[in-house]
């Protein structure tokens, strides 16, 4: 039994209240003396508001300042927003990862085979195992996804056990690896289950989700009657679809070519793990131009609309891979929210190029690796868990679920979001202090807080320009040559048709003329009076007010 100050803390700093992020902290013991582990450590994606901003990591803080009692990093599963800020955070951490084979080639593959990255200690788990760290035990049950190798995890510990789900559905039949071990969350269950965290992203969804099989037949259906070329783009990381459509390739006579690297990662990886036996031989870009159009399929990047891969540069006319009329394009993909109109303007632009185009709202050719509310409800009736604290979700999600929760019987549900610290037990559970959270931003080669100014100032730029404005000035205060104007991000022409370089000239010189000699030898009183005068004329002859950069130069 624990002591009278031992209990278990769930800290989320990412992943409950937005989809995407995942990072979320156990602690056990009094306060001011746990021991932690980390679950999961992913990145969001950056949307077109967030101009420069490659990725978003959740600020990693407060267990920075626990680093010495953080006991490990838990990966339930390889997806990015669930491993994608390991290699930029690790060192803020310095614990080590523990991950399954899949999960740890792609790791190996991706992020920590960029230049710079860190050499992070991983050990290999397996499914169906079990890792004790410090006061946790904990054990990794099988479940399916849409990537190899998920798994849900049973954090026991004196205080009571707590199973987080990772993300997860049922399907008998995932195409390959292991599907849900039902049976032995069930026997988890009898154990007894003090709290369960789970996946919220379908919660809004009835029924249960399509299985894999159920794709894959569909799939095979339309490649076999296609006359043309096939383009079939999806996640890279969903192996078990893209052993599907190898297999059903290879059945209407197709060889498979590969177009884009984080394909090309994947498979490689899911062939070390055995996960591609069968799979007919796959070829290089450089085999498409030699291929005849009903005698080939691409594999392609890009489903998500980014701007790098190779959807988008196949649209573009820069790819080796070249579209004609009538050839299909499937989609066996949904989009991920906020990727909306990068993937339709793809989707567009095919259909403009002649291209006859599948999605999901054609034909079932994706299916979510989430549950829906008939597969939440199975898995509650399974653990039976005496509390419930919804996560994986943005707002709604959480409330919906927690809503749920109750519905189904749970007694006790928190609604947590990411800061918050929840205590689980041994007692009652309840909202604990905040602790610290946040985003982070990587900017290049850069990890910079949310809060950095130079967003804000980014955000000015894009929406009305710069003028930038130098001029030299003589110890007299003569305006020594011609002043230079550089203008970005404004038009050319202003309402009533005058240039606007002739707008900013006109304000600029007669601020100039007007000034006293005095002003003039003044460098700051020169440069204010510049600014504030063209960034007022540009605002009468545009509406908006432009970023006035002005510099003097004393001769």
């Amino acid at each position: 039994m624990a002591s009278g100050t031992d209990e278990i803390v769930f800290a989320p700093l990412g992943g409950l209240g937005e989809i995407g992020m995942n990072a979320a902290l156990y602690g056990f013991g009094p306060p001011g003396k746990r021991k932690w582990i980390m679950v999961d450590c992913g990145v969001a994606f950056a949307g077109a508001d967030m101009p420069g901003v490659d990725l978003i990591l959740p600020d990693p803080a407060f267990i920075e300042k626990n680093k010495k009692d953080l006991l490990g990093l838990i990966i339930t599963h390889a997806h990015e927003d669930h491993v994608g800020a390991i290699a930029a955070l690790w060192p803020r951490l310095g614990c080590t990862v523990y991950a399954t084979k899949f999960a740890a080639g792609l790791l190996h593959t991706r992020r920590l085979a960029e230049p710079g990255a860190p050499n992070v200690p991983i050990e290999i788990v397996a499914q169906g195992s079990r890792l004790t760290l410090g006061p946790f035990e904990i054990e990794f049950v099988p479940m399916s996804h849409s990537i190899p190798e998920s798994n849900l995890l049973v954090i026991r510990t004196a205080a009571g056990t707590v199973v987080h789900s990772g993300d997860w559905k049922l399907d008998a039949n995932p195409g390959l690896g292991r599907s849900t071990d039902i049976e032995r969350l069930k026997q988890i269950g009898d154990e007894g289950v003090r709290a369960l965290i789970s996946d919220s992203t379908n919660i809004l969804r009835d029924g249960e989700s399509p299985s894999e099989a159920e794709v894959a037949k569909v799939l095979s259906e339309k490649i076999s009657a296609a006359k043309g070329r096939v383009l079939v783009t999806t996640f890279a990381s969903n192996v078990s679809r893209l052993r599907s459509v190898c297999l059903a390739a290879h059945r209407a006579g197709r060889q498979i070519v590969l177009a884009g690297r984080a394909m090309e990662r994947a498979m490689d990886v899911a062939r070390e793990c055995g996960f591609l036996d069968g799979v007919p031989e796959l070829l290089g870009l450089d085999s498409f131009s030699r291929l005849p159009p009903n005698r080939v399929l691409v594999l392609a990047t890009g489903s998500q609309g980014e701007a790098r891969a190779a959807m988008s540069r196949i649209i573009r006319g820069d790819h080796p891979v070249k579209l004609s009329a009538n050839d299909l394009v499937i989609f066996s993909s949904r989009s991920i929210p906020g990727n909306e109109r990068e993937v339709n303007a793809i989707v567009n632009a095919l259909i403009l190029q002649g291209a006859d185009v599948i999605t999901d709202r054609d034909a079932l050719v994706h299916c979510s690796g989430h549950p829906r509310r008939g597969e939440v409800a199975k898995l509650y009736e399974w653990l039976r868990p005496q509390i419930a604290v919804p996560a994986h979700g943005e707002a709604l999600h959480l409330r919906v679920h927690a809503d749920f929760a109750r519905e189904l019987g749970v007694k006790q549900v928190l609604v947590a979001h990411n800061g918050d610290m929840i205590s689980l037990g041994p007692d009652a559970p309840a909202h604990l202090q905040q602790i610290h959270h946040g985003r982070l931003f990587r900017d290049g080669d850069v990890i910079l807080p949310a809060t950095d100014d130079c967003f804000r100032q980014r955000h000015r730029l894009a929406a009305a320009g710069i003028v930038t404005i130098a001029f030299a000035v003589t110890a007299k205060g003569d305006i020594a040559g011609t002043p230079d104007v550089l203008m970005f991000g404004l038009p050319t022409m202003t309402r009533d048709n005058r240039p606007m370089d002739e707008v900013v000239d006109r304000a600029l010189f007669q601020t100039l003329d007007g000034l006293p000699r005095g002003k003039k030898k003044d460098a700051d009183a020169a440069c204010t009076a510049v600014e504030r005068a063209v960034r007022a004329a540009v605002s009468n002859a545009w509406g908006k007010k432009p970023h006035v950069h002005v510099l003097a130069i004393e001769v």
